[in-house]
């Protein structure tokens, strides 16, 4: 039976030292990672072996792989962390110029492609120490549980409904606007309902066989469905897609008018396509941030979500959410 006087050696540092060491599966990559000197790193793994009874990382091939007990420390030693960051960084108050800390935001691809860029620029220059990370977002993400366990900080996407059990600010709504090739023949003419729905159309690709997004879900409320012959899981890919095609993505005006030349302006990404009003009415687009409970309170989370909200706010000034 082991000792358990022995738990009382463990330190953050080597809390620290055994999740990058399993993450990296490399004691010279951790040692990298975390500005020690190899040795220093190999000596930290000794220790943590022996608390351990169990190797941790053993020899595979060419590499090194972490044993199932290993497995399973990873996830308890990353939720110490990031308690530990909470509590410190929470006890002393945000100080954006001096603080350490790493920001978790799981966004949409949905959104502005200049939204995530003036984001991470922002966090950087005000809070240079500061670490983010930016996950993806789709319907098949357990996002809720990820905030409830401390592994993301915020969502940002676009909901029908969002979930009543979790913290939401309201960033923006946006029109819903078809954009086209600029040789597309609703161009040129002006097109109803029946041509809308008979053209073809290119959506995101679902998140499993049958699910709908917000645009097909208000469709089928009305009994109506579009021709959809193209599928893209990258969004952002999806408006030069539609450039050189006859394809129709139906999405929020924004969006579209970062790829549509405007008349006396620079477009910050320029395509041959053309925005047109969409001849079936749709509901304004709306998109949030969401936060859980555990959060809520935390001054740098806080910092975070304003950093957020002012994005929105000067991208999407001319907007009444």
């Amino acid at each position: 039976m082991r000792d358990p006087s022995q738990f009382d050696k463990i330190d953050l540092h080597l809390i620290r030292v055994l999740h990058t060491v399993l993450t990296e599966r490399s004691v010279s990559r951790a040692a990298i990672r975390l500005g020690m000197y190899q040795p220093a790193v190999s000596a930290s793994l000794k220790r943590l072996r022996d608390l351990a009874g169990d190797p941790l990382l053993v020899r595979s091939g060419a590499g090194m792989v972490p044993t199932e007990t290993a497995l399973r420390m990873i996830d308890p030693a990353a939720s110490i962390l990031r308690a530990a960051e909470v509590l410190f960084t929470d006890a002393r108050g945000f100080e954006p110029k001096t603080a350490n800390h790493t920001f978790r935001v799981a966004a949409s691809d949905y959104l502005d492609p200049l939204f995530l860029p003036q984001l991470v620029s922002q966090i950087k220059a005000q809070a240079p120490h500061c670490s983010i990370e930016i996950h993806p977002l789709s319907a098949r993400s357990d996002y809720q549980s990820h905030l409830a366990q401390g592994e993301l900080d915020v969502v940002i996407g676009n909901w029908l409904t969002p979930p009543e059990d979790l913290h939401m600010g309201l960033l923006f709504s946006d029109d819903v606007v078809n954009l086209v090739s600029a040789d597309h023949p609703a161009v040129r003419r002006s097109w109803d309902a029946a041509d809308y729905l008979a053209a073809e159309h290119i959506a995101p690709t679902p998140a499993y066989p049958g699910a709908l997004g917000v645009i097909d879900e208000h469709l089928l409320s009305m009994n109506l469905r579009r021709n959809i012959t193209a599928r893209c899981p990258h969004f952002a890919l999806i408006p030069a897609m539609v450039a050189s095609s006859l394809l129709v993505l139906t999405t929020s005006r924004q969006f579209c008018e970062r790829y549509a030349v405007k008349r006396g302006e620079a477009p910050e990404m320029t395509l041959p396509v053309r925005i047109l009003p969409c001849p079936i009415p749709f509901p304004r687009m709306s998109y949030y941030q969401l936060w859980h409970e555990r959060t809520h309170t935390s001054s740098a989370s806080r910092w975070l979500r304003e950093r957020v909200k002012t994005v929105a706010t000067s991208l999407y000034a001319h907007e009444r959410p």
